[in-house]
């Protein structure tokens, strides 16, 4: 029977050598597993999110092991810094009977030297001058958020990627307010803090064995992206469309400010995805809510004129990397389409909108080539058209995701 250590290693070698994503490789993982899924999960997602900062101790005491050896070191070593529950000794036990398991043994007596040297020469990752080492995030990746942002705010936010993520609860504004939910949520043991009328979920908690969520009296949507949604300003019988909904949070909330009241068409390209749309409207009570297969690329003559329009468009998620921290390590080559897709959903979804009407441009990610130049680019192309708000949102900022939004009107 497999144990949380053995799970880990084997997800982690997926990940970093077989390009799988982290979150789906985890998830059937943990699966198979009976006992430790907390601790492999904490083990795998630490060492993804800190494989900088660990190859660098690693480094100091051994030059280019292979593959799977290195996976079990990069094991180790963060077991040694980053868990301070785990005693040293286990850390570097149970990392040599890892290489013994999986037919490394030529290799123990290195992995228990190596770790031994760096947990006997430890340093102060906070002390280290080189960002890129200390919050392991590639030294590309720093330089474009320095050239786009400065280097003062890049260091403010930079903290704040290696993080917990947040879990923010909307209230279905249908049912109850962000008091209410809270005192639901209590009555489950689940404990949490209103925040710009939301609850800020601060205990851990199982949505499965919830009454408040399986009674739909809430979604979860992270508060920057509810934010972007509220300065869209919908309004009882607007006629709505989310052009790439799927899972549904951004259409869920406008249906809550909406009252239930108008139309709100939430479309993505893949039917499995739509039906994830379809099953969390209903359990929240949105009849408003429709949703529906479109591809956002197209003009789809079908779809209504509307009055508000959301266009969260695919990126490449610098935002979020707290969530997927895989998302770090991404080549800048491999995006460079991106903006070239994104302008042309956003000049497809703005042949649907009255005059007078206002589109949400959104991402969460912080690279201005997919951000403030698609917005600009559309807004000199189209003179119709003119920016009322634009905002990007960092990092723990405002306790949330980084994030950016330009709300466009058609004049």
């Amino acid at each position: 029977m497999k144990n949380a250590r053995q799970t880990a290693f084997e997800t982690l070698y997926r990940i970093f050598y077989g390009n799988a994503y982290s979150n789906l490789a985890l998830d059937q993982a943990l699966s198979e597993l009976e006992s430790g899924k907390s601790f492999a999960a904490r083990l795998v997602y630490g060492v993804v999110e800190r494989k900088i900062t660990l190859d660098s101790i690693i480094e100091k005491h051994c030059k280019k092991p292979k593959p799977k050896v290195l996976v079990i070191l990069r094991m180790g070593v963060y077991q040694l810094y980053f868990m301070d529950k785990v005693p040293a000794s286990a850390a570097i036990n149970e990392s040599v009977a890892l290489a013994n398991k999986n037919g490394l043994s030529f290799y123990s007596k290195l992995i228990n030297a190596v770790l031994h040297n760096a947990d006997e020469n430890r340093i102060n990752i906070d002390e280290i001058s080189d960002l890129s080492i200390r919050y392991s995030v590639p030294v590309h990746l720093i330089n474009m958020w320095n050239k786009a942002y400065g280097r003062e705010k890049v260091g403010s936010f930079l903290p704040y990627l290696n993080e917990n993520a947040p879990v923010f609860a909307v209230p279905n504004m249908n049912y109850v307010d962000a008091d209410e939910l809270l005192y639901e949520l209590n009555c489950d043991e689940i404990e949490g803090e209103i925040r710009e009328g939301l609850v800020q979920i601060t205990s851990s908690f199982d949505l499965s064995k919830c009454r408040a969520f399986q009674n739909g009296l809430f979604h979860i949507e992270d508060i920057s992206c509810y934010n972007a949604v509220k300065a869209l300003g919908v309004q009882e019988n607007d006629v709505v469309l989310d052009i790439c909904s799927a899972p549904g949070g951004k259409a869920f909330t406008a249906a809550s400010f909406m009252k239930n009241r108008g139309s709100i068409y939430a479309l993505d390209i893949h039917k499995h995805r739509v039906e994830l749309i379809k099953n969390g409207a209903q359990r929240l009570g949105l009849t408003s809510v429709i949703p529906m297969v479109n591809n956002g690329m197209e003009f789809n003559s079908a779809l209504p004129f509307s009055d508000k329009i959301i266009c969260d468009v695919p990126c490449s998620g610098f935002g979020i990397i707290r969530r997927k921290p895989e998302i770090r390590y991404k080549d800048l080559d491999s995006i460079k389409q991106l903006p070239e897709v994104q302008k042309h959903i956003l000049e497809t979804s703005s042949l649907y909108l009255k005059r007078g009407g206002k589109l949400l441009y959104s991402t969460c990610t912080l690279n201005k080539r997919e951000n403030e130049k698609v917005v600009a680019e559309f807004i000199e192309e189209n003179k119709d058209f003119c920016i009322t708000e634009s905002k990007t949102v960092f990092p723990g900022e405002n306790g949330g995701d980084g994030f950016f939004y330009s709300v466009i009107e058609r004049i």
